[in-house]
Order: C-alpha cells, then structure tokens, then sequence
C-alpha cells in the first residue's frame, strides 16, 4: 500500500516486494547471526587473520566488500564491513538478510554530544530519523526503536563480560557538515546524547525485514562543547574491542 505525501521522502510504500530483490539464488546462504562493523579495515584483517572463508562479494561501485563466514566458538558467524552513512549501510544490510542473516549485532563509532570520555561503549535503544533510507523502510516517523529482545540480551552479555554500558538515544544524521551549533544544542535538549550516521537506516531496515538487531556504539569525537569542537582520537582505539564485543554478543542473541 502506497502512502502519498507532497514530501517525496514521506511517500512510503508497504510491500515488502520490489523490482530488484536483495535475494541471491546463485550464492550460498549466509549464517544467521552477523556481526556488522564499521570499523575500517579491522574487519578485513580480522577475517584474515582468522582464515574465514569468504561466500562472496558485495559489489558497488566504488568498491567490493567480501562477505565472510567465520567459525566462532561453535557458531558459523556472517562478517562483514559496514559502510559509512545510512543509505549504504541499509543497502548492504539488505542484501545480508535477503540472504540469510536474521540476528545482527553492528558496531561503530559516535560523536558525543553530552560530556561522554572517549571509548565509552554505549546501546542505542532509540534513533532519530535525520536521515532519507530509514524512510524507504517504515511509515513517517520521528524516531525508531531498535529491537528490545536484541538490545537486552546484548546488554546482558556486556555485563556478564565486565563491560560498562549505558543506554542512550542517538540522533541518526546523513549530513556530518550540518552539525550546527543551534542543532547540537536542540538535539541535547531533546535528550538525544550521541550522533551518527546509520542507527536508524540500519534500525529500520532490519525491523522491516523480520530481522533482529542491536547495535554497540562507542564514543569518538565530541561536541558537548560547540565552542570547541574535540576531533580527540575518533576511537580508533576501541575498533577491535568492538568487534571482540560484537562477536561475543552475536553468539548469544
């Protein structure tokens, strides 16, 4: 059912068919749980590292991303490197469900917007819709919640490991140079304490396809000063923690 709007991003329509398909009848099936990272190459080497065997290429036009299968404890794991930015990141995440993937623990980097220390690790339990892919997935909405059963058994495997995370509300943007001072401030007062660029893309595509998802944010650069913009270390030092952390929780979930 089509929803009409006189804002094209608003017009949304239900059917879960489309003319091109993210199904793949000529490639293996993929494992159910999946790790999605963004994080660099710390997922390329990983695989690498760890000899996972690659099912097949994801491919765009500006590069190719090896979709691997990894043997971890016991369980046959779907990895692979997320994109920068929503639309990207739905698109890949599409294709990994089409093809069979179910269970999606992401992970990747924010900005703060509150006095967070860097390599905080957070859960995002809800993600404001400042983005266009999240709208191809649901009807209008301002926010979208990302599934409880994931985020709860994440935030139990975390405590169980030692790990300290918080619950937060992030402000889902597709515009990194758009990041005014009168916005950050506005999305403060609104109670959102971090910044990204996926959650809620990635949030909304996996509620549309049946899937479960969760994703582990960790703090990068902050702007809970907007008179001092902090670049600080962009939490590189967290990236293989959080895919250590990843792999833990998707096993579980």
């Amino acid at each position: 059912m089509i929803i009409h709007n006189d804002i094209p991003i608003l017009d949304y329509d239900s059917d879960q068919n489309a003319v091109i398909m993210p199904s793949r009848h000529e490639i293996p099936s993929f494992p159910e749980r999946a790790v999605f990272g963004f994080l660099g190459d710390v997922i390329d080497k990983f695989a690498r590292a760890e000899h996972a065997e690659v099912l097949t290429y994801f491919e765009t036009i500006t590069k190719m991303f090896p979709i691997y299968k990894l043997e971890y404890k016991g369980e046959a794991i779907t990895l692979c490197q997320a994109p920068l930015g929503g639309a990207a990141a739905a698109h890949i995440l599409d294709f990994l469900i089409g093809n069979g993937v179910k269970k999606i623990v992401a992970t990747g980097s924010c900005g703060a917007l509150v006095p967070f220390e860097e390599n905080k690790f957070l859960l995002p339990t809800e993600a404001l819709r400042c983005e266009g892919a999240s709208y191809h997935y649901l009807p209008p909405s301002r926010t979208v919640r990302l599934n409880e059963t994931a985020v709860a058994s994440v935030e139990k495997t975390l405590g169980e490991l030692g790990v300290p995370v918080e619950r937060v509300k992030t402000w889902t943007t597709d515009a990194f140079y758009r990041e005014t001072k009168a916005m950050v401030e506005h999305r403060r007062s609104e109670g959102f304490s971090v910044v990204d660029m996926e959650c809620s893309s990635i949030a909304a595509c996996a509620e549309f396809r049946g899937a479960e998802l969760a994703q582990i944010l960790f703090t990068a650069d902050s702007l809970a000063d907007t008179n001092a913009y902090d670049e600080r270390g962009f939490g590189v030092m967290s990236m293989e923690s959080a895919l250590s952390l990843a792999l833990e929780c998707v096993v579980r979930l």
